[in-house]
């Protein structure tokens, strides 16, 4: 069995991981880390696991967790695993971190955009990105995996194949994103209470938004030179889930059949990214719960567009079940262990 400790275990995305892996065939937890509820029964601040688990929530101590660990999950805020990972750390034990810390490559660029100095800028260079239909290989011998964010996650899947093939002009991208409240995270604010977010939608962080330098290197990577996009999110009055809009200009001429063959041939064998049907737009509803992705596109032959669309689950292939779908990487399991429960259903 694959000891598993998480840091971070009260949060929504910790949450789902401990969700997950007690569902897991091949792996126990041995951690509940949570820095506002030590000693605290973890049934007690998450009452669904109530008779499933009788551990009580332990501190964030990463050290004493190497030693008892063969995995540790890091579902905390930017710059804490950062500051606790070290190389004696990592040959004992595996961390994958769902923060930003090891996502961005330019340590600066990371600097610049999260607006924290960067506290183990030695480890970003071994640092997988934990995006396993396109880094599957790099990802079975990693010691340390940098878990996509949400937003990128759909996004990168709805266009990297387009982006790859030379479809599409990478410059013209424009991503408007929509997700559910609980992508903000646990914490209490006043702009996530009921009042504030039920019957309303707004966009945030326009113009600036952190995830948009991880789009950008990930798609640049693609097409191999540096690229620049427009990234929009919203926040709409939902649980769970993320859709993604986006738009870019046809590079050259590709008839739907062209363009729908790239698609398959990029993702026909992926257990987890289903291209729909022509014509059948993804939806946030059927892939809720879930760890699958749902693409498809449409060529507009009138502005010379094509608008690819993608949906999915924020908490599981936008966090948790994307973290344990590495974790299978990294120990040889099937990397669809675990992770098998087909979406919700209404």
């Amino acid at each position: 069995m694959i000891k598993a400790g998480i840091i971070g275990a009260t949060g929504y995305a910790g949450n789902e991981i401990v969700r997950l892996l007690l569902g897991h065939p091949e792996a126990e937890i041995v951690w509940y880390g949570s820095r506002s509820y030590i000693d605290k029964r973890y049934s007690d601040v998450y009452r669904n696991f109530f008779t499933l688990i009788e551990d009580k929530c332990l501190d964030d101590n990463m050290e004493e967790l190497a030693a008892k660990a063969d995995v540790i999950f890091t579902a905390t805020p930017q710059g804490f695993c950062a500051s606790m990972v070290n190389e004696r750390m990592l040959s004992g034990t595996k961390v994958i971190d769902l923060s930003a810390d090891f996502r961005i490559k330019d340590i600066a660029r990371y600097e610049e955009w999260y607006g924290i100095k960067h506290q183990a800028p030695q480890l970003e260079p071994e640092a997988v990105y934990g995006l396993c239909e396109i880094n599957r290989d790099k990802i079975r011998d990693a010691r340390l995996i940098a878990n996509p964010g949400c937003y990128p996650t759909c996004s990168i899947l709805s266009i990297y194949p387009l982006v790859k093939e030379g479809i599409i002009d990478p410059d013209t991208i424009i991503i408007d994103a929509k997700s559910g409240t609980s992508g903000a995270g646990r914490g209490a604010k006043v702009d996530n209470l009921f009042c504030e977010v039920n019957e309303n939608i707004k966009a945030y962080g326009v113009a600036g938004h952190r995830h948009t330098p991880e789009i950008e290197d990930q798609l640049g990577y693609a097409c191999g030179r540096e690229i620049r996009i427009s990234f929009t999110p919203h926040l709409v009055p939902m649980n769970r889930g993320i859709l993604i809009t986006a738009y870019a200009s046809l590079a050259r001429d590709a008839s739907d059949e062209e363009i729908r063959e790239i698609y398959n041939s990029y993702y026909n064998k992926e257990r987890f990214v289903r291209v729909l049907d022509p014509d059948v737009c993804p939806q946030t509803r059927f892939v809720e719960c879930s760890n699958y992705v749902d693409v498809n596109f449409k060529v507009d032959r009138r502005t010379g567009r094509v608008i690819m669309m993608g949906a999915m689950d924020n908490l599981v292939k936008g966090a948790a079940g994307q973290a344990v779908q590495n974790m299978n990487l990294m120990f040889g399991l099937d990397e669809g262990t675990g992770l098998q429960a087909v979406p919700a259903l209404p």
